[in-house]
């Protein structure tokens, strides 16, 4: 449990947050959200004591642990993988090293057989027997294969690190959780073994995602930080992010009786908790959205960006033929004889093991780079746009955002780029700052302001939620599963996924997997998976 009072949060004449009293309770899971700068990092930091408030307290049950997913990738380097893991516990680790030590003495005295008998009491008493098969599994689960366990951290890649972080975070059952972004850098196979560990955890969790279906999955609260408040609500982003919608646009209709609009919100709390998902939380859920103080919904200050695509022309019935498609990486296949059609209406997720067999595809596809075999035809009504993995290239530049933002303009009149600048949140002086400064997401935004310049009628784009806010995310998903052209993705977000695509490409070193289908029946269907552990077998 972690009781936070008081709490003040102010950097200079600036106040973060204000008059904090909450408590998060074992069996629970808070998702922290709020707008960029809102200070949800840095809540995390002042209750894992990394970082002093300006005022208040934070405190835990008596003898309870808590943990916190490290950052730092460098920090362990010199370590093993197992040892990394069972440093998260950290009173285990102390007594593991300490028993070890003594043992190791040249000298064992009878003081120290005393010592070490009251440590392997302790041992026994944290079932410390079982902690390296403990550590194995939750590492198997992460998708740190067996052979590695006893590598040295330096010997990893950054994305082997992550999980091994992720690992050390969760080993030994902590009474307290805190989790910040812990689904980067993770495969969607990864991300899916996370959110079922986190449903069945049994203590307090709190975590900040920009995924939202992960956030869906595995939160029974959410704690908005608005305002320069912390509210919270019992339900998950979901909930909380269309009673907010709900909330706007009742007080955007002034004239609407109060009674009228209790009436609608009380039934869009119903509705909203008649299908709760996970059933083990459905019950506990639905008591507390009942019990939801109706008032204290209100419209969120956050802005959304307007991302709106508007193709030239309607596409014809000849999108893209693919034929005999193939492309080796270090004489390793990517694909190889890859053939497909893009028919009109086709909305079309490519997923792989192997992240960069996409990005391959679509920089082919896209002009930009050449296969080794086969050949790619697009149709004669066809426009495309590209949003690439890597855009550094667009912004080696001094240009200021507007001038940047003319070169792809039709419309160069500057009263057009700034209305349409201040649709994507720039405003200001913001508009003569240098792009080649902008932070991951600014450059985002204008990747997505130069798509929707082109007018096109086939979007490409490779893991388009990288870098962005929730509010983007929502705004740009929200776009996409309205827009009358064709789309072409990646993506490692499961909601994105879910509500954009109407088929599903597989690309695997030995052949594809296609089907018209949604994304949830595509990784729960047990004839594809059988198909795909054939492919990858090979």
């Amino acid at each position: 449990m972690i009781t936070v009072s008081n709490l003040d949060v102010q950097f200079g004449k600036r106040i973060l947050f204000q008059d904090v009293n909450l408590k998060f309770t074992p069996g629970n899971c808070y998702g922290i959200i709020g707008a960029n700068g809102a200070g949800k990092s840095t809540f995390l930091r002042i209750i894992s004591k990394q970082q002093d408030p300006t005022q208040g307290t934070v405190t835990l049950g008596p003898g309870e642990r808590l943990s916190v997913l490290s950052q730092d990738h460098f920090a362990f380097d010199e370590h093993t993988v197992m040892d990394t893991v069972l440093m998260g516990h950290s009173v285990l680790w102390e007594i593991m090293s300490e028993k070890n030590a003594l043992y190791a003495k040249p000298d064992f005295s009878d003081e120290d057989g005393i010592r070490a008998a009251e440590l392997e009491e302790k041992f026994a008493e944290m079932e410390g027997w079982n902690a390296e098969s403990d550590a194995a599994n939750l590492l198997s689960g992460l998708g740190i294969s067996e052979e590695l366990h006893y590598s040295l951290m330096k010997d990893l890649s950054g994305k082997q690190k992550v999980r091994v972080l992720l690992a050390r975070a969760l080993f030994g059952q902590p009474d307290n959780l805190l989790l910040d972004e812990p689904t980067n850098d993770l495969d969607l196979e990864t991300v899916s073994w996370l959110e079922e560990y986190l449903s069945n955890f049994e203590h307090t969790v709190l975590v900040v995602s920009h995924d939202r279906h992960f956030l869906d999955s595995v939160c029974t609260h959410t704690v908005d930080i608005d305002y320069g408040k912390l509210q919270l609500f019992a339900g998950n982003y979901s909930f909380w992010y269309e009673s907010s919608q709900l909330a706007l646009r009742q007080l955007q209709q002034q004239n609407k009786k109060a009674e009228e609009k209790k009436k609608e919100l009380e039934e869009f709390i119903r509705r909203f908790s008649a299908n709760v998902a996970k059933s083990k939380q459905t019950t506990s859920r639905k008591k507390m959205l009942e019990k939801l103080n109706i008032e204290e919904i209100k419209p969120s200050s956050r802005r959304y960006p307007g991302i709106l695509f508007t193709p030239n022309r309607e596409p014809g019935n000849q999108i893209l033929e693919v034929k005999g498609l193939t492309k080796r990486i270090e004489g390793k296949p990517l694909f190889e004889d890859l053939n497909f059609n893009v028919e009109k209406g086709d909305k079309i997720v490519f997923i792989s093991r192997n992240p960069r067999a996409m990005t391959a595809l679509f920089q082919i596809i896209n002009g930009e780079e050449k296969p080794d075999a086969g050949s790619y035809q697009w149709g004669q009504t066809i426009t495309t746009s590209y949003l690439p993995l890597d855009n550094s290239k667009y912004f080696n530049t001094d240009m200021s955002l507007i001038d940047w933002l003319t070169q792809f303009s039709p419309d160069t009149n500057e009263v057009f780029l700034k209305g349409f600048l201040g649709r994507m949140l720039f405003s200001g002086d913001e508009l003569a700052k240098k792009v080649s400064v902008l932070s991951g997401g600014e450059k985002m935004r204008c990747m997505i302001s130069r798509m929707m310049l082109t007018d096109a009628n086939c979007l490409i784009l490779d893991t388009p939620t990288n870098h962005l806010d929730l509010e983007s995310i929502q705004a740009f998903n929200n776009t996409l599963k309205v827009f009358k052209g064709n789309i072409l993705f990646s993506s490692h977000d499961h909601e994105f996924i879910q509500t954009v695509a109407n088929r599903v490409i597989e690309l695997t070193p030995n052949g594809i997997i296609d089907k018209m289908m949604e994304y949830d029946d595509y990784i729960t269907d047990p004839l594809v998976a059988a198909q795909r552990e054939k492919l990858y077998q090979k």
